[in-house]
């Protein structure tokens, strides 16, 4: 079984817990009431994502992205 890696992003929500979604794979997003669970459910969400994928005969997505900040005056 190969191992692969996706960075996620989580975001605070304004009532408690995290929306959290993975970039690289379109649409694959979760959310936890913690921290622990938000990184739960994604994995949960992202091994769903590739099942699909690979039961659609597509192949696995690889992450290409790149991080820069960017800083803004005001």
């Amino acid at each position: 079984m190969a191992t692969h890696r996706y960075t996620i992003i989580l975001e605070r929500e304004p009532d408690g817990g995290f929306h959290v979604f993975c970039p690289a794979l379109k649409g694959c997003h979760s959310q936890g009431d913690s921290l622990d669970e938000a990184l739960d459910n994604i994995r949960e969400a992202i091994e769903a994502y590739l099942e699909s994928v690979e039961a659609h005969g597509e192949p696995i997505p690889r992450e290409d992205m790149l991080f820069k900040p960017v800083e803004v005056a005001r």
